[in-house]
């Protein structure tokens, strides 16, 4: 499937990330599907990927942005507090503060479980392996695999899993 790509990048950290759209596909219409919204949390410390993603996801998926952290100890507090209703987390590896590490483990603990996956420059086997092993879902590469996020993304949709943050 052909995509229109944009790459965001990140001057204060020479990141650089892969924003995809499908050239196939028309955007998201609210109004044209009956899909379930997912509320999305992200973890993500770049002002410029993050805005990027949230831009495509909105625009390509039924996503309610319902919350963001720059650093783990924000993502893990928001997360593990009462009240706060989620069903997706999409988490970066490298913060500005802790790690997505640290939020895996803490949304590894919670009841209901939530849909969570990261979403990284460095998925490499190994990451790959290890955030699994943390409790992530799934594993995506910033650079080359968004289309593939957003596509996860319109399967949880289209599954009615989102509902109260049951797999």
């Amino acid at each position: 499937m052909p995509s229109l790509v944009q790459t965001a990048i990140d001057p204060t950290r020479g990141e650089r990330a892969a924003v995809a759209r499908s050239a196939t596909e028309p955007p998201f219409d609210p109004a044209a599907r009956d899909m379930n919204r997912l509320k999305t949390y992200i973890v993500e410390d770049s002002p410029v990927i993050r805005d990027s993603l949230i831009a495509t996801l909105e625009e390509l998926v039924p996503v309610d942005v319902v919350g963001i952290a720059e650093d783990e100890s924000t993502a893990v507090q928001w997360l593990t507090q009462p009240g706060n209703q989620f069903d997706l987390v999409i988490v970066d590896l490298f913060l500005r503060q802790g790690s997505g590490q640290g939020v895996l483990r803490a949304a590894r603990t919670l009841t209901p479980r939530h849909h969570t996956v990261v979403l990284s420059n460095y998925a490499t086997i190994d990451i790959r392996r290890k955030c699994l092993e943390l409790g992530a879902d799934r594993v995506f590469d910033k650079s080359n695999e968004i289309d593939a996020l957003i596509q996860y993304c319109a399967q949880l949709a289209d599954s009615g899993t989102s509902l109260g943050g049951q797999p």
